[in-house]
């Protein structure tokens, strides 16, 4: 006998049994709800995209080491979109003459990095990417953090089980040089040491940091400013805070949306000011759950229009992860809400006029596909979510009528064929305990 394929998918992917994606859903279709609220449309792209913006704008870590590539048969270097972002900008620079800015524009698609599997990480991913094209203006921002308060609102979370960490890198800049006293030539040194901060030792930060040119007093300095208050902005030369809208918010009443954090910096080589991540407060799940940011002009590898841009990506690892670790997952019932079963094979045609009538009026509704006796049929039911069962008797039929049963209380009645979508209609809104 020939040797049989493995079963198990590729590691780091992920298989979703119904059960599974009925939780995921129930999440999701909550999600898009309050996502259109605001205002934004969906769209897409394609999942293969030229390896070439990924490797210009995704960062060093997902282009050199993360990056999932092929070359086609013509020779062209592709790649499995690793985020969404780049393919946006893209997206938005070819149509960019026939839209009307700003965009709300959303999506949720699967992307692929080549991670070492764990908690809160996987290969393939499924993220929700918002993003507001178009405006520099500090309403973007106020949109998007709160929007980013009702999207984990929508899913039960209060503004104690996490933190929305808020950063600018015009404010990290003009810091680093004014205060700390960093070179030019180190920023982007210092920078890939402060976004690895909360993840490293003590002992690892320093060597890094005098590997990149600091000496003891800066690295104090640079302690100082980003485990302080942030005080420290207001000491910063007033005409570089102008290109910066996090300064601004900060000293107005939407200073209470987010939590001023000079330790967000993000990786990513596309944000140039505004930069944020939500956090779970949990211990347990005390890390990044989804972030985002501001550019000036991502569709610059494209076009030679200015199009600048706020937006951010969740990933459905890690919210999904936040809400079991707070008890918030939900329970979805899954399965089909009547079976209708004929009890011979002669009643199928009358079993699928009453089956027609159900779905038109938007019940689940299943019919057996095999021939098998009316007990089994039953149990098969009721292993099946169903709150009702049709059957379809002979005699019955002769009258135009049907049996109705509750599945829940065992209750039976005969119904005229053209009631049956209102006896179902009622025992489905019945509420458990009641007649």
């Amino acid at each position: 006998m020939a040797d049989l394929l493995p079963v198990n998918p590729y590691r780091g992917t992920r298989d979703f049994l119904p059960e599974e994606m009925a939780v995921r859903q129930a999440v999701f279709s909550k999600f898009y709800k309050v996502i259109e609220t605001y205002g934004f449309q969906r769209y897409d792209g394609p999942l293969l995209e030229p390896a070439e913006i990924y490797e210009a704008k995704s960062g060093r870590e997902i282009a050199d080491q993360q990056l999932y590539t092929l070359t086609d048969r013509s020779g062209r270097r592709l790649a499995l979109r690793p985020e969404m972002t780049p393919s946006v900008a893209r997206i938005v620079a070819r149509f960019a003459g026939q839209l009307d800015f700003p965009l709300r524009w959303y999506s949720h698609v699967n992307c692929f990095r080549y991670e070492r599997p764990q908690r809160g990480r996987v290969r393939e991913h499924w993220q929700i990417n918002c993003d507001i094209f178009g405006s520099e203006s500090e309403v973007c921002e106020i949109e998007i953090f709160d929007l980013v308060h009702d999207l984990m609102a929508a899913v039960g979370a209060t503004r104690e089980q996490y933190v929305l960490r808020v950063n600018c890198r015009v404010i990290a800049e003009s810091a680093m040089r004014h205060i700390v006293g960093v070179p030019e030539e180190s920023l982007p040194q210092v920078f890939q040491v402060v976004d690895r901060w909360e993840k490293v030792t003590e002992e690892e930060r320093v060597a890094d940091l005098a590997e990149a040119g600091l000496d003891d007093k800066r690295i104090e300095r640079l302690n100082e400013v980003l485990t302080g208050d942030g005080g420290f902005v207001d000491e910063l030369p007033a005409d570089e805070l102008a290109d910066s809208n996090i300064a601004k918010l900060l000293k107005r009443d939407e200073r209470n949306l987010f939590k001023f954090d000079p330790l967000i910096i993000r990786a990513f080589e596309y944000y140039t000011s505004t930069v944020f991540e939500v956090f779970d407060t949990d211990p347990v799940n005390r890390r990044s759950l989804f972030g985002g940011g501001r550019y000036r002009d991502l569709a610059g590898l494209f076009t030679t229009q200015k199009i600048p841009g706020i937006g951010f990506g969740m990933g459905d690892v890690t919210v999904l992860d936040f809400l079991e670790t707070h008890g918030l997952l939900p329970t979805p019932r899954i399965g089909s809400d009547v079976a209708v079963i004929p009890v011979k094979a002669q009643l199928n045609e009358a079993a699928r006029t009453v089956t027609r009538s159900l779905r038109a009026a938007g019940i689940k509704t299943i019919l057996p596909l095999v021939e098998r006796s009316l007990s089994a049929e039953m149990k098969r039911a009721g292993r099946n979510g169903c709150r009702a069962a049709v059957i379809i008797g002979e005699n019955e039929w002769h009258r135009r009528a049907v049996t109705v049963r509750d599945m829940r209380t065992g209750e039976q009645s005969e119904v005229p064929s053209d009631q049956v979508v209102d006896r179902v209609t009622q025992i489905l809104q019945a509420e458990p305990g009641t007649d």
